[in-house]
Protein backbone atom coordinates (compact mmCIF):
# COMPACT_ATOMS: atom_id res chain seq x y z
CA UNK A 1 0.00 0.00 0.00
CA UNK A 2 1.57 2.99 -1.11
CA UNK A 3 0.16 6.44 0.12
CA UNK A 4 2.75 9.05 -1.17
CA UNK A 5 0.15 10.53 -3.28
CA UNK A 6 -0.83 12.14 0.27
CA UNK A 7 2.36 13.85 0.98
CA UNK A 8 2.77 17.58 -0.27
CA UNK A 9 5.96 18.42 -2.36
CA UNK A 10 9.08 19.94 -0.86
CA UNK A 11 8.76 23.40 -0.46
CA UNK A 12 11.15 25.02 -2.73
CA UNK A 13 14.42 26.77 -1.17
CA UNK A 14 16.93 27.93 -2.09
CA UNK A 15 19.69 29.58 0.67
CA UNK A 16 20.50 32.53 -2.13
CA UNK A 17 16.70 33.32 -2.36
CA UNK A 18 16.35 32.83 1.33
CA UNK A 19 18.81 35.23 1.57
CA UNK A 20 17.88 37.73 -1.39
CA UNK A 21 14.91 37.60 1.00
CA UNK A 22 16.46 38.41 4.32
CA UNK A 23 17.83 41.30 2.90
CA UNK A 24 14.84 42.92 1.06
CA UNK A 25 12.36 42.30 4.51
CA UNK A 26 13.90 45.70 6.36
CA UNK A 27 13.75 47.75 3.35
CA UNK A 28 10.48 46.71 1.80
CA UNK A 29 8.19 47.07 5.18
CA UNK A 30 9.88 50.54 5.61
CA UNK A 31 8.60 50.99 2.09
CA UNK A 32 4.94 50.16 2.93
CA UNK A 33 5.27 51.64 6.45
CA UNK A 34 5.93 55.20 5.44
CA UNK A 35 3.72 55.05 1.75
CA UNK A 36 0.74 53.41 4.34
CA UNK A 37 1.40 56.85 6.30
CA UNK A 38 1.46 59.25 3.17
CA UNK A 39 -1.51 57.62 1.87
CA UNK A 40 -3.53 58.63 5.30
CA UNK A 41 -2.21 62.05 5.12
CA UNK A 42 -3.24 62.40 1.23
CA UNK A 43 -6.83 60.90 2.71
CA UNK A 44 -6.87 63.92 5.12
CA UNK A 45 -6.04 66.51 2.57
CA UNK A 46 -8.95 65.10 0.81
CA UNK A 47 -11.79 64.93 3.00
CA UNK A 48 -10.23 67.50 5.99
CA UNK A 49 -10.57 71.07 6.23
CA UNK A 50 -9.01 73.39 3.74
CA UNK A 51 -7.76 75.60 6.57
CA UNK A 52 -8.73 76.86 9.79
CA UNK A 53 -10.85 80.19 9.80
CA UNK A 54 -7.41 82.23 11.50
CA UNK A 55 -5.85 81.25 8.14
CA UNK A 56 -8.37 82.12 5.88
CA UNK A 57 -8.41 85.58 7.64
CA UNK A 58 -5.04 85.89 7.45
CA UNK A 59 -4.86 84.92 3.49
CA UNK A 60 -7.57 87.43 3.03
CA UNK A 61 -5.57 90.16 5.08
CA UNK A 62 -3.06 89.78 3.01
CA UNK A 63 -4.60 90.03 -0.16
CA UNK A 64 -6.05 93.42 0.77
CA UNK A 65 -2.59 95.15 0.33
CA UNK A 66 -2.58 93.92 -3.16
CA UNK A 67 -3.97 96.33 -6.43
CA UNK A 68 -7.58 95.65 -7.03
CA UNK A 69 -7.32 93.57 -10.43
CA UNK A 70 -4.97 91.21 -9.05
CA UNK A 71 -6.67 91.35 -5.47
CA UNK A 72 -9.77 89.47 -7.55
CA UNK A 73 -7.60 86.99 -9.72
CA UNK A 74 -5.87 86.08 -6.45
CA UNK A 75 -9.02 85.43 -4.67
CA UNK A 76 -10.71 83.42 -7.23
CA UNK A 77 -7.18 81.24 -7.17
CA UNK A 78 -7.99 81.36 -3.40
CA UNK A 79 -11.28 80.29 -3.87
CA UNK A 80 -10.80 77.69 -6.15
CA UNK A 81 -7.84 75.82 -3.67
CA UNK A 82 -10.60 76.19 -1.01
CA UNK A 83 -12.69 73.67 -3.05
CA UNK A 84 -12.99 70.26 -2.20
CA UNK A 85 -12.59 68.98 -5.75
CA UNK A 86 -9.24 70.85 -5.91
CA UNK A 87 -8.03 69.24 -2.55
CA UNK A 88 -9.64 65.82 -4.00
CA UNK A 89 -7.44 65.62 -7.79
CA UNK A 90 -4.48 67.62 -5.86
CA UNK A 91 -3.85 64.38 -3.61
CA UNK A 92 -4.82 61.59 -6.48
CA UNK A 93 -1.24 61.65 -7.72
CA UNK A 94 -0.06 61.46 -4.21
CA UNK A 95 -2.21 58.42 -3.63
CA UNK A 96 -1.44 56.42 -7.07
CA UNK A 97 2.50 56.94 -5.90
CA UNK A 98 1.98 55.59 -2.75
CA UNK A 99 -0.56 52.56 -3.82
CA UNK A 100 2.71 51.75 -6.50
CA UNK A 101 5.35 52.11 -3.29
CA UNK A 102 2.89 49.79 -1.64
CA UNK A 103 2.43 47.04 -4.51
CA UNK A 104 5.89 47.47 -5.34
CA UNK A 105 7.47 47.11 -1.60
CA UNK A 106 4.94 43.57 -1.00
CA UNK A 107 6.23 42.04 -4.35
CA UNK A 108 10.04 43.01 -3.26
CA UNK A 109 9.22 41.66 -0.03
CA UNK A 110 7.94 38.15 -1.49
CA UNK A 111 10.57 38.46 -4.36
CA UNK A 112 8.34 38.78 -7.33
CA UNK A 113 7.97 41.40 -10.04
CA UNK A 114 11.62 43.10 -10.09
CA UNK A 115 10.62 45.57 -12.31
CA UNK A 116 7.44 46.44 -9.71
CA UNK A 117 10.20 46.52 -6.71
CA UNK A 118 12.30 48.66 -8.43
CA UNK A 119 10.29 51.28 -9.50
CA UNK A 120 8.69 51.12 -5.72
CA UNK A 121 12.44 51.68 -4.97
CA UNK A 122 12.68 54.31 -7.28
CA UNK A 123 10.19 55.98 -6.40
CA UNK A 124 10.69 56.60 -2.77
CA UNK A 125 14.22 57.86 -3.68
CA UNK A 126 12.08 61.01 -5.08
CA UNK A 127 11.77 63.16 -2.36
CA UNK A 128 9.12 65.74 -4.03
CA UNK A 129 6.81 63.05 -5.17
CA UNK A 130 7.89 59.84 -2.62
CA UNK A 131 6.23 58.64 0.48
CA UNK A 132 6.99 61.07 3.74
CA UNK A 133 9.19 63.39 1.38
CA UNK A 134 12.79 62.54 2.86
CA UNK A 135 12.02 59.52 4.70
CA UNK A 136 11.57 57.48 2.39
CA UNK A 137 15.12 58.04 0.96
CA UNK A 138 16.34 55.36 3.55
CA UNK A 139 14.85 52.73 2.66
CA UNK A 140 14.93 53.36 -1.11
CA UNK A 141 18.11 53.74 -1.38
CA UNK A 142 18.75 50.67 0.98
CA UNK A 143 16.43 49.16 -1.84
CA UNK A 144 18.00 50.32 -5.03
CA UNK A 145 21.41 49.34 -3.30
CA UNK A 146 20.31 45.43 -2.27
CA UNK A 147 18.15 45.03 -5.91
CA UNK A 148 21.09 46.34 -7.91
CA UNK A 149 23.36 42.75 -6.93
CA UNK A 150 23.36 40.16 -8.84
CA UNK A 151 22.14 37.17 -6.86
CA UNK A 152 19.21 38.98 -5.51
CA UNK A 153 18.23 39.70 -9.07
CA UNK A 154 18.58 36.12 -10.08
CA UNK A 155 16.09 35.33 -6.83
CA UNK A 156 13.33 36.94 -8.16
CA UNK A 157 10.40 34.83 -9.88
Amino acid sequence: MNETHDIPPAPDFNPSRAKAAQDLTVPAILMMVLAGLWALYSLYGMVGSAGTAEQMTAIDTALEQYPPELRDKLSGLVDMMRSPSFRIFSQLPSLVVCGLVILGAWKMKNLQSYGLAMTAAILCCIPCCGPCCGLSLIPGIWSVIVLNRPDVKAAFR
